[in-house]
């Protein structure tokens, strides 16, 4: 299955936000990649800073460009503010929401422990990395899973780190979508009023 296979900290640092999850080169350098990275920097294109913002949210849901159109022209389909429901539908991804529930410590873990099977939807296994979560749909950890170290240590250190649009259920290491995810309560810094004028043009 196609994914972003290139350097992180070089995204990272083009982005100035820590894409992949935490990284050390941001804090020793807090400048773009490449030669001229310390350089002055021309001042940006209204359309390149569109262009940016898309690839910023492409790589932080870990989602490549034919997916990323298809999710944008599925949200413009829909009733409503499209910036903010093309954000529920990257937040509703199957592998973003292990990811939220804490079952692994990053998107790409959570991509991974999706496509080997560890993760069940209502009680059935899910392998696809981007199926659609819906509201009342209860994902979980695999019985035979629930032992691995990775996931007990990734539960143990989000603890305290809940979102209101999934319920969680420690003991029996599932959760549940209770609603869909408003704008205030998505903690990505991604500006998708940019993106949606992007694909306006």
């Amino acid at each position: 299955m196609a994914r972003y296979r290139g350097p992180k900290t070089k995204i990272a640092r083009r982005f100035n936000e820590p894409i992949f999850g935490p990284s050390k080169a941001l804090t020793k350098k807090a400048y773009p990649p490449g030669q001229h990275g310390r350089g002055r920097r021309k001042k940006q294109s209204e359309y390149a800073v569109q262009l940016m913002e898309k690839q910023k949210a492409k790589y932080t849901y870990g989602v490549l460009e034919k997916q990323f159109s298809n999710l944008f022209d599925k949200a413009s389909r829909k009733t409503g503010i499209t910036g903010e429901i093309l954000l529920q539908l990257l937040e509703t991804r199957l592998d973003n929401t292990v990811f939220r529930l804490g079952i692994s410590p990053t998107r790409r873990a959570a991509r991974q422990f999706v496509l080997h099977k560890h993760i069940t939807v209502n009680g059935q296994i899910v392998n696809i990395a981007s199926f659609a979560v819906k509201i009342g749909d209860v994902i979980a950890v695999r019985e035979k899973s629930k032992s691995l170290e990775v996931v007990t240590n990734s539960v143990a250190a989000t603890a305290t780190k809940r979102f209101p649009w999934l319920d969680w259920a420690p003991s029996e290491l599932k959760g549940k979508l209770i609603s869909l995810p408003i704008r205030e309560d998505i903690p990505e810094n991604i500006q998708e009023q940019l993106i949606v004028e992007l694909y306006s043009k």
